[in-house]
């Protein structure tokens, strides 16, 4: 600590007055100096400045500088709070709805897009999402995307996974195969009007795992809130959304690659080098990392995480695959044991869940035209064709598989109802189709809206199976929060 009045000499103390005696001259001097000091080199730079003004070109004023010329920042700083204030006002009244957050705020994302902001108020639209601001928003989206497949991965209790077993394996497949073949026989009937020039495989691929998808955060939050998560239903369905997501991705990375690829071979060799990298991970690095971890501080763990998901997005990004599917399996082997893992998980995650997906919402709001559905009848058939087939075979799959491996009426209908829960992670598989041009804005939108209504329908079909199977006006255990990150994942 600096004590003024008080100088530590090498032979005693020197007291205020003795300093204001003795120093007066050298203080004045002192000044003096320094005054000279400042003033010197700011009269050269005045100099200088003067001298390089008279030598310009005529006199000419310099042009000033336009605001959009320093980049999209400061329009991103202005659309920013407009999409977090839209999402969290959205989300909070989907929330008293009884529906997860992040139904509202994908609708919110929808609603700052081109189908309803666009279309009431084109101006402000255009002035809000720029071609520059968009494509930052994306950039950020990406990076809140790699964060939160490796937030899935490392929620995902595989202990729940091998305790339920044959039964969850049994029911995961089925709710996975019958969707998938529906999906196919849908392909056929939308590939004439719908394909584009994407091959016909690819396209009843994709088709197929879109109607698949069962989105496992989404799922666990409904479970939390309902008083679910620690019943035997709950720990089949999270058991079975956590094999039918693996099994999903692993589809959906089969898809790109044939899709970026195109010949067997090359075909072949991604998928060979998606298993090494597969491998590599749970062999090699998961006990690397557990060791490493267990030796530095609690900051650099933080480090360590982040480097890790990002070098395993880029690795399978150079495979030929999405980052995700890096980021993913990196929290899948990820240590679940030790706390500063889990603390550093936390700290993505509040960053994850609050900033970067309502941007990736947005960006996907920004994708969704539903105007290009318009007043066509035959277009919206097909959209409702298209939502009858994926919940449906979704729930019938389910459903039968569940009954055949002993599981009651009740519970089987329900785990149906949990199953159709799509929200963000069928969202994911949209946008990366949309990307590669797999499919086409129109089939975009269609898909938006199943995702959407499929989501929705998850609770209300819960409480009327509760009520018509269990004979009871209101059966549902009071809502209640549950242990783990997933209580407070709100948003995902």
């Amino acid at each position: 600590m600096l004590h003024i009045g008080t100088a530590h000499g090498g032979e005693g103390t020197v007291t205020d007055s003795a300093v204001q005696a003795r120093g007066r001259p050298g203080t004045v001097r002192g000044i003096l100096v320094g005054a000279a000091l400042v003033a010197v080199p700011v009269g050269l730079i005045v100099t200088v400045l003067g001298f390089g003004s008279a030598e310009s070109h005529g006199s000419v004023a310099a042009p000033r500088v336009a605001l959009s010329s320093v980049g999209p920042y400061p329009r991103l700083l202005m659309a920013l709070p407009v999409i977090l204030a839209a999402c969290y006002l959205v989300g909070m009244l989907f929330r008293r709805l009884g529906q997860p957050a992040v139904i509202g705020e994908i609708i919110a994302g929808v609603m700052l897009g081109p189908s309803l902001l666009g279309l009431v108020w084109p101006t402000a639209f255009h002035w809000l999402f720029p071609s520059d601001v968009v494509a930052t928003i994306n950039t950020l989206a990406q990076l809140g995307l790699i964060f939160f497949m490796y937030l899935v991965g490392a929620e995902m209790n595989l202990d729940v996974v091998r305790k339920r077993g044959v039964t969850a394996m049994t029911v995961s497949q089925a709710s996975i195969a019958l969707p998938m073949l529906s999906g196919i026989v849908l392909a056929f009937a939308l590939y004439p009007s719908f394909g584009g020039r994407v091959s016909f495989l690819v396209f009843a691929l994709f088709i197929a795992v879109s109607m698949s998808v069962t989105a496992f955060p989404v799922l666990a939050r409904i479970l939390t809130a309902r008083g679910l998560a620690d019943t035997p239903l709950g720990a089949l369905a999270l058991a079975c959304a956590a094999i039918g997501d693996v099994a999903a991705w692993c589809l959906l990375a089969m898809v790109i690659a044939i899709s970026r690829n195109g010949s067997a071979s090359q075909v072949f060799v991604t998928i060979a080098l998606v298993a090494a990298f597969a491998a590599a991970m749970v062999l090699v690095v998961r006990p690397v990392l557990a060791r490493w971890i267990a030796t530095v501080s609690e900051p650099a763990v933080l480090s360590i995480m982040l480097a890790g998901i990002m070098l395993s997005a880029l690795a399978t990004n150079e495979i030929g695959i999405h980052p995700i599917f890096g980021a993913f399996l990196f929290g899948v082997i990820a240590p679940r044991s030790v706390p500063e893992v889990k603390r550093a998980a936390g700290k993505m995650e509040s960053v994850t869940v609050t900033l970067l997906l309502p941007l990736f919402f947005v960006y996907t709001g920004l994708h969704t035209r539903f105007g290009l559905l318009g007043s066509s009848g035959r277009l919206w058939a097909w959209c409702a064709v298209i939502i009858a087939v994926a919940m449906l075979s979704k729930w019938g799959g389910t459903t039968a598989a569940a009954r055949l491996t002993g599981v009651g009426w009740p519970e089987s209908l329900s785990l149906g109802a949990l199953m159709n829960c799509r929200g963000l992670t069928e969202l994911v598989v949209l946008n990366l189709g949309l990307q590669l041009r797999v499919i086409s804005p129109t089939i975009f939108a269609m898909l938006v809206i199943m995702t959407l209504l499929s989501t929705v329908a998850t609770a209300p079909g819960l409480s009327v199976i509760a009520r018509f199977g269990r004979g009871q006006s209101d059966s549902d255990p009071p809502p209640r929060p549950g242990p783990g990150r997933g209580a407070r994942w709100s948003r995902a």
